[in-house]
């Protein structure tokens, strides 16, 4: 789909953005750029659409060389998203989300009608099409620029660090609508980060760039983290790698104990616990927090204090080693919880039979079989 021959970008000044990128990028894929500031992963994703040119190499989108196609026409059939969403802000949030299709020549009601659409694709509530961005939070107005990257249905969508200057609740969000947007859609989609906890959460693929232009790795996310290609990809992943690198190992194998009887929410005051230090607090099926036999040995004005101590991350059915171990880390009382879709309690894990779990499969890698 999309591919880099020899690319080198050279600055008038002499300084090197991008120096003899070999690439390919498979069509449907969600590759990241991934490294420092200044190392040429925006320069090489601004080549696509011709935002920039390149000195010498040959970059093209499905088989024709970019340098022989109008920047115009390239760019109407590539979707882009920029870090500050970069919306009109005397245009209402329906108006800058039809942009592209108006520029495309499609009527104003219908360019309208596919800017709803792509609104609701993005989880946009469509009663904030007449507001004007300066009335949408950082997070909204992000949406916004997704919306209408997607407005006019292009095969590629270019990401410029679009998440990175909001806050991480509201960067974890998006990231995951990102994540369901490419499931249902199937896009080519190059995305640029400096954060690799980011590219490893959404890549299929991720490119490695260098100080220099240089592109370093580009492989998968659990290679990238397991067999880092030189010294600076395994500097740039971090110390922590081993743990990153759990998000691409299955949970299946790890036991899930039931869960000992929990306290109902609405029948905390009488709650007591006969054996052990900890009964999980519900609301329905859904667990509240942890009740701490401490704190009811503790009598404040002749009654015991009930405090409930939050529960801590929760790990779905069907995850990775990594959300059951954080899970069980997280867990003031040891136990991790696993949970359904619908946040209703399956059961606990422990982090050592996490472990035992790991375990079990790298002495299976070794052996030539998983047990």
């Amino acid at each position: 789909m999309i591919t880099y021959e020899h690319v080198t970008k050279e600055f008038p000044d002499g300084t090197i953005g991008v120096r003899d990128l070999d690439l390919h990028v498979d069509e449907g894929s969600f590759t990241v750029f991934v490294g420092p500031s200044g190392c040429g992963k925006t320069t090489s994703m601004r080549m696509v659409n011709r935002m920039v040119e390149p000195t010498s190499g040959v970059v093209t989108v499905q088989g024709r060389d970019v340098s022989t196609v109008s920047p115009v026409e390239l760019r109407l059939g590539i979707g882009y998203v920029i870090q500050d969403a970069g919306l009109l802000p005397h245009r209402t949030v329906v108006d800058n989300v039809a942009t592209v299709p108006r520029l495309r020549g499609v009527g104003r009601r219908q360019a309208r009608m596919a800017a709803l659409e792509a609104m609701e694709r993005v989880g946009l509530d469509v009663r904030m099409a007449t507001r004007y961005p300066a009335q949408l939070s950082g997070g909204q107005q992000q949406r916004v620029g997704v919306a209408r990257a997607l407005a006019a249905d292009p095969p590629i969508l270019l990401m410029d660090e679009p998440f990175s200057a909001v806050d991480p609740v509201v960067r974890a969000d998006l990231q995951a609508e990102v994540r369901r947007l490419q499931s249902e859609l199937s896009k080519t989609i190059l995305f640029v980060t400096h954060d690799i906890d980011e590219a490893t959460i959404l890549g299929d693929s991720i490119a490695v760039f260098g100080p220099g232009g240089v592109l370093h790795q580009h492989a998968d996310p659990a290679t990238i983290l397991t067999a880092p290609a030189s010294s600076f990809v395994a500097s740039l992943v971090g110390r922590d790698r081993g743990y990153r690198s759990l998000s691409f190992a299955t949970a299946e194998g790890v036991p899930v104990s039931d869960v000992a009887e929990g306290i109902e929410l609405s029948e905390l005051d009488d709650a007591a616990i006969e054996t052990g230090r900890w009964r999980l607090v519900l609301d329905g099926h859904v667990p509240v927090g942890w009740l701490d036999r401490a704190g009811l040995e503790e009598v404040h004005g002749g009654r015991p204090v009930r405090e409930v101590v939050r529960v801590g991350s929760l790990a779905h059915a069907g995850g990775s080693l990594r959300q059951l171990l954080d899970a069980a880390l997280s867990s003031p009382s040891g136990l991790g919880l696993v949970v359904d879709d619908d946040g209703r309690v399956l059961g606990t894990v422990t982090a050592e039979e996490v472990l035992a779990r790991l375990h079990q499969l790298r002495a299976g890698e070794a052996g030539g079989d998983d047990p």
